[in-house]
C-alpha cells in the first residue's frame, strides 16, 4: 500500500535554543529524545508517550493517519514551547535566582503518516531542576499541541471501507 501525502504534509524541524519541535514520518526514537533535552542541572525530566491504541468507541482500530500543513504547525510548536518557557514558574517550595530556570529543555516529536497500533504519534520531553515544573510544562505543552497545532488524524477500522475513514482534528 502506496500513500501520497500532500505537498504540505512534510517533515520539519524548528529549534528554540535548547528546545526543539519536529514533524516526521519515521518512527519516534524515544531514547534518543529523552536524551535530547538532558543536562546535568536537571533533577527531572518529565516524558509524555502518546500512543496509537487498538480501540476507540467499541471499535477495532487498525491504525491511525496523521497529515499536517507543517509550515504553520511547526510554528506553532515553537510557539507553545516559547509559552512554556515564559509560562511555567519554579514551585514556591524552591525558589532560586532569576539565573536558574524553571525549564531547562523541551523536546516535542510529532509523527506523520501511517501509525500502527502500539507505536508513538506523539513524545513530549521536558526537562527541569525539579519535578513540579517538569511536569506541568510536559502537561501545558501537550494539551496547547492538541488545542493548536495544524495536524490531522485520520482513523482506520476493522471491518469499515478504507475510504470511509474521516480526518479529524487531532484532539
Amino acid at each position: 500500500m502506496t500513500t501520497s501525502y500532500p505537498s504540505t504534509s512534510v517533515e520539519a524541524r524548528e529549534e528554540v535554543g535548547r528546545s526543539v519541535c519536529v514533524l516526521s514520518y519515521k518512527s519516534l526514537e524515544i531514547d534518543e529524545i529523552i536524551k535530547s533535552v538532558g543536562d546535568d542541572g536537571a533533577g527531572a525530566t518529565a516524558l509524555f508517550i502518546g500512543t496509537t491504541r487498538n480501540s476507540y468507541q467499541g471499535k477495532v482500530v487498525t491504525r491511525l493517519e496523521y497529515q499536517a500543513y507543517s509550515k504553520l504547525a511547526i510554528k506553532t510548536m515553537r510557539d507553545i514551547i516559547q509559552t512554556a518557557h515564559q509560562s511555567v514558574t519554579r514551585s514556591t517550595h524552591h525558589p532560586a535566582p532569576t539565573a536558574v530556570p524553571s525549564i531547562i529543555s523541551c523536546a516535542v516529536h510529532h509523527r506523520l503518516g501511517t501509525v500502527p497500533v502500539g507505536e508513538p504519534s506523539i513524545v513530549i520531553a521536558v526537562s527541569s531542576p525539579h519535578r513540579k515544573e517538569a511536569f506541568v510544562a510536559c502537561e501545558q505543552i501537550l494539551e496547547e499541541v492538541k488545542q493548536k497545532v495544524q495536524i490531522w488524524k485520520r482513523e482506520y477500522y476493522e471491518g469499515e471501507k478504507e475510504e470511509e475513514a474521516e480526518w479529524k482534528a487531532n484532539s
